[in-house]
């Protein structure tokens, strides 16, 4: 899917870094065609600066997804979330990032977090990463403290999963 749209964009690579950056983020856009992240509107001369291109890039790859029907729908309903990975030890909980063998592979995130529900732990945040947008996908979930040490043990023997780190 994010590869489609971005092959969309193969003969102009500075629009394909603009794309990125708003998939990576979940910037949508607005009717008006402005970039926004939820309801804050992002200069176009500041999301030029992000991917280190010319202002007029934006413009025109906002003016590109506005033309096409079917992007226009996708960056109108595009929406970013809070991740609390980072804050999470500043609010007593624990964060498990797990690093899988193929992030394509199926039933990943079932494992894991029946894993972790079956020790009466309650998950707050599960992100995973698109292995189609980063290079090295991971699943981040964000739990209750006091990870037991045989949650770990048992997160590590699912056959998906080649490492994990806990803070």
């Amino acid at each position: 899917m994010w590869s489609e749209i971005l092959s969309r964009f193969d003969r102009f690579p500075a629009q394909q870094r603009v794309i990125s950056l708003m998939l990576e983020y979940g910037f949508g856009i607005s009717p008006n065609g402005r970039i926004r992240a939820g309801s804050i509107e992002i200069s176009h001369t500041d999301a030029a600066r992000a991917v280190g291109v010319d202002r007029r890039v934006v413009d025109t790859t906002v003016r590109n997804i506005m033309e096409d029907e079917h992007l226009r729908e996708i960056f109108e309903n595009m929406r970013s979330i809070p991740l609390l990975r980072d804050v999470a030890p500043l609010l007593n909980l624990a964060v498990i990032v797990i690093e899988p063998h193929d992030a394509r592979d199926v039933g990943i995130l079932g494992a894991v977090t029946g894993t972790i529900a079956s020790y009466g732990l309650s998950i707050r945040q599960a992100v995973s990463d698109d292995p189609y947008l980063v290079d090295n996908p991971r699943l981040t979930i964000v739990t209750d403290p006091d990870v037991p040490p045989e949650l770990i043990r048992d997160l590590k023997a699912i056959p998906a999963v080649k490492g994990l780190t806990i803070y």
